[in-house]
């Protein structure tokens, strides 16, 4: 009799419910739900840029609404019931943490501050607490420079500890009524199992390793006296944290009653302790050792595991090197960039060149296509919402170089999309600068399965073969994957994640191949890009660039007569 596990994977604008044959990773059925409150479910401000929350009433909301959905679609395959569900797992974006009063109950729930931004979640992509973040970041290379080795040598804008201060700033009242604050990859589990009261969370080591300074060298979260070196009040949000975290192989809990009744599902299944989006689509891409593993997206996430047992040095720019953060007996090395998509939707949305008609994706792209490396004779950064790896500078913005009157928005539009090529070569240089090798490189995400020409122009660029993995699904599938787990081999699950891993993930058959003419160009464009990503990101590096623009014409003239 087949068994099912249920990842729900709550992302920057809807929750979506996966439920997957248990025996190999097969998709049975899907929901999604979108967030109902703010702009595409995001609580923004106009005053502000850089503020993005979210409303938690939508997490609960979600979780009924597309869970339920799921199951009526999936009762549909023969030989289903939501009886034989043995697990769930859940995935969410992060850092995104949210203040909770004593009882565990966030504070948005509350009369007095249901509609105050600062009481919700406060989304991953809020920068707001960025002058937070570079104090912080200063004060421990000065009195604990290991804190900062372990996340890349520079704390960000995006992580907990900074949000949490800039709400003391800007809204102290909030942060005075919070007791804690729990990532919402962490209180979904509980909410789900009945233990939301801050004693009884289980903190994952996802979410406390990358982004809030958890290790268990120096005793878990930072200690009391370097935060209050910071600020003495953030030193009653340590005191309300736990020493230890919790891998996606731990169970947070049962599945209590009240939900098993909403959902219909069975009572006391195991919930398995929350993680990121981004770390579990590793897992449920197939992630092991010398693969590097990229979710292409609106950002993307890079990540890699390696064995506990190697000697792992310290990685400057890297979101983090936590043990276990993505799989179980496996250090987590996470990397990333900002914007990807997001910059291409920029391009078509905002600029709009050409009009609606002329300038959407897919005649951008038919365009784009056409023309050969270096022939547009651009060169751009990738920076557009700052850079998250290796730079780790939220204050870094985008550029172009080498426009003409001449020049198309197709070749715009190719030159966006190589300049993220180009940073994605950067992180897969900075692993195997410290001795973490590619051999492969699996993606997963939108991007993949929509723009092979992206996908060729990636692996042009970063001379790599690109497989895509399998599930459409993967952060949702990785969650169930988890679920699986909990529930052990004896419920029809697995007792590991090698073993699930082996029977629930595998690669579609498109590969795609670097072109040897287009990588000589490419390195040769690669070489003038690192130049102006070290002399405009680092303050280290300085050199004349007269050469660039002179450069990128000659390319260009070559390719053009090559091919005329």
């Amino acid at each position: 009799m087949s068994k099912y596990s249920i990842g729900l994977d709550f992302g920057t604008n809807s929750v979506r419910a996966l439920v997957v044959d248990v025996s190999d990773g097969k998709e049975i059925a899907t929901s999604v739900w979108d967030y109902q409150r703010g702009e595409a479910g995001i609580i923004v401000d106009s005053r502000n840029p850089h503020l993005a929350r979210q409303h938690p009433a939508d997490y609960v909301e979600g979780i009924e609404a597309c869970i339920t959905h799921a199951l009526k679609e999936a009762a549909d395959v023969d030989g289903f019931s939501a009886k034989y569900v043995i697990g769930i797992g859940v995935d969410t974006t992060g850092s995104t943490p949210m203040p909770v009063d004593k009882e565990g109950e966030p504070l948005a729930f509350s009369d007095k501050f249901g509609d105050n931004p600062a009481a919700m979640a406060w989304l991953w992509k809020d920068h707001t607490g960025f002058a937070e973040a570079g104090k912080i970041t200063e004060q421990a290379e000065k009195t604990r420079p290991q804190f900062l080795a372990k996340c890349g040598g520079t704390y960000s804008s995006e992580w907990f500890w900074s949000k949490i201060w800039h709400c003391m700033k800007v809204a102290p009242d909030v942060f005075e009524a919070a007791y804690t604050w729990v990532e919402i990859a962490d209180w979904i589990p509980a909410v789900l199992t009945g233990t939301t009261h801050p004693e009884r969370v289980k903190r994952g080591i996802c979410a406390a390793g990358h982004k809030a300074m958890f290790h268990s060298s120096w005793g878990g979260y930072p200690d009391a006296e370097f935060l209050s070196s910071l600020e003495p009040k953030l030193a009653q949000v340590r005191k309300t944290l736990p020493d230890k975290a919790f891998t996606v192989a731990d169970a947070a809990g049962g599945l209590t009653d009240e939900w098993a009744e909403k959902l219909g599902l069975p009572a006391g299944i195991p919930v398995a302790v929350g993680a990121f989006d981004a770390h579990l689509g590793g897992v449920g891409s197939g992630i092991q050792e010398n693969v590097l593993v990229k979710i292409m997206g609106t950002s993307t996430c890079d990540m890699m595991v390696t064995s506990l047992d190697k000697d792992l040095p310290d990685i400057p720019g890297l979101c983090g090197i936590v043990p276990e953060s993505i799989l179980p007996g496996y250090y987590g090395l996470e990397a990333g960039q900002s914007a990807v998509g997001d910059i291409f939707n920029w391009f078509v949305s905002r600029i709009q060149p050409g009009g609606e008609d002329k300038g959407t994706h897919e005649v951008l792209t038919e365009q784009a296509a056409k023309i050969k490396p270096g022939e547009s004779g651009l060169l751009g950064l990738d920076w557009h919402n700052g850079n998250r790896t290796v730079l780790v500078d939220q204050r870094l913005t985008g550029m172009l170089l080498g426009m003409t009157l001449h020049t198309s928005p197709a070749e715009i539009y190719r030159a966006l999309i190589e300049s993220t090529a180009f940073g994605a070569r950067v992180i897969m240089e900075r692993f195997e600068e410290y001795g973490l090798k590619v051999e492969r490189v699996l993606t997963c995400g939108g991007i993949p399965g929509k723009s092979p020409m992206t996908m060729q122009i990636y692996a042009d660029i970063m001379g790599r073969d690109i497989e895509i993995a399998k599930g459409s699904q993967t952060c949702a599938l990785g969650a169930a994957m988890a679920g699986a787990v909990v529930a052990g081999k004896k419920a029809g699950g697995y007792d590991n994640f090698d073993d699930a891993v082996e029977s629930m993930t595998g690669v579609l058959d498109t590969k795609y191949v670097p072109d040897p003419d287009s990588v000589k160009i490419y390195d040769e464009l690669f070489g003038l890009y690192k130049q102006l990503h070290d002399t405009f990101g680092t303050r280290e590096y300085s050199q004349n660039l007269h050469h660039v623009m002179k450069t990128l014409l000659n390319i260009h003239d070559q390719v053009v007569d090559e091919t005329s």
